[in-house]
């Protein structure tokens, strides 16, 4: 058997059809074919039951699966070794980034990582963070930036920073007259949350301390950008907290709608996290490096207490 049947094998699993696997592979789809049908002689098993629409794995083919895939990222960790040994940092790097990460923090390393790393090809997809974790654990994302700890035993994280919540708050909301507010001023019947899906969501309610009782009947408004929640506040529909980075370019007339927590302010922690089998660390180094020394500049908070992404069962 040959590492290219195996990354065959393993493109088969993932896309469930033949000619999509070949596309995906670069080569014809005979060429593929030919190459799975000489990997199950060899075995003499049936990998792929070729009779179901989609295709699907048999029962040893879901082993050999998996253990194809730790051997084909054992195989690139040989080119890691040699890439390090030579001090070169480039070649393809894919990185997941989660939708209340994305704008605030991609503009500010993208291109000084760039200019500094011109070598690397970074491919770079925004993604939740239950599809980050898939994707890095199929081997189809090298690394991603999202909100931990995540308590994932196949997913190293590795602290970029600790971003406070920040509480929007309209005219007219009970709570406007207060310069810093509480964790205790917080009540889930007025507060206008992220559609579900998103960490940040999970985070808010795990900082609500009555959410459990009333998450049945309380708020319905729920939006899928942090932009929309704010609008949604301005019109009167209720508060809204938001992550620190996204309060940093406000416009004068909404600034004056911020309100800090008392310390420890609430917060999240930010992280990069990849695949235990840690391959492409030599770029993931460089990454962390980039962002962490230009959050410096943008976070000052250190008293913070950190907020768990999980939701609560």
């Amino acid at each position: 058997m040959t590492i290219t049947q195996l990354k065959y094998t393993l493109a088969i699993a993932e896309h469930k059809n033949f000619t999509k696997a070949a596309e995906s592979c670069f080569v014809t789809q005979p060429t593929l074919s030919t190459q799975i049908q000489k990997l199950e002689d060899e075995l003499h098993v049936i990998i792929f039951d070729r009779g179901k629409k989609p295709i699907e794995l048999t029962d040893v083919g879901r082993k050999i699966v998996f253990q194809a895939r730790n051997i084909v990222n054992e195989a690139e960790r040989i080119q890691d070794i040699v890439d390090q040994q030579k001090g070169f940092i480039g070649g393809e790097f894919r990185l997941g980034i989660i939708p209340t990460i994305m704008p605030t923090l991609l503009p500010m390393f993208l291109k000084n990582f760039i200019k500094k790393y011109p070598k690397v090809k970074l491919k770079i997809e925004e993604l939740t963070t239950e599809e980050v974790l898939a994707r890095i654990n199929d081997g189809h994302l090298d690394a991603a930036i999202a909100a931990t700890p995540l308590e994932n035993e196949t997913i190293k994280e590795r602290v970029l920073y600790y971003e406070p919540f920040v509480a929007y708050i309209p005219e007219n909301h009970r709570l406007k007259n207060k310069k810093t507010i509480e964790i205790s001023d917080l009540d889930i019947e007025d507060m206008l949350l992220l559609e579900d899906g998103h960490c940040f969501r999970d985070g808010v309610l795990n900082l609500c301390k009555t959410f459990k009782d009333q998450a049945e009947e309380g708020f319905q408004l729920e939006s899928g950008s942090i932009e929309t929640l704010i609008k949604l506040s301005n019109e009167g529909l209720g508060m809204t907290l938001l992550p620190y980075l996204h309060t940093v370019d406000f416009r004068e007339k909404l600034n004056h709608n911020l309100r800090h927590f008392t310390e420890p302010s609430p917060a999240r922690e930010v992280s990069i996290i990849y695949h235990k089998s840690e391959l492409k660390m030599q770029i993931i180094d460089a990454m962390h490096n980039v962002i962490s020394g230009i959050i410096r500049g943008a976070i000052a908070f250190q008293n913070v207490e950190i907020i768990s992404p999980l939701p609560k069962q």
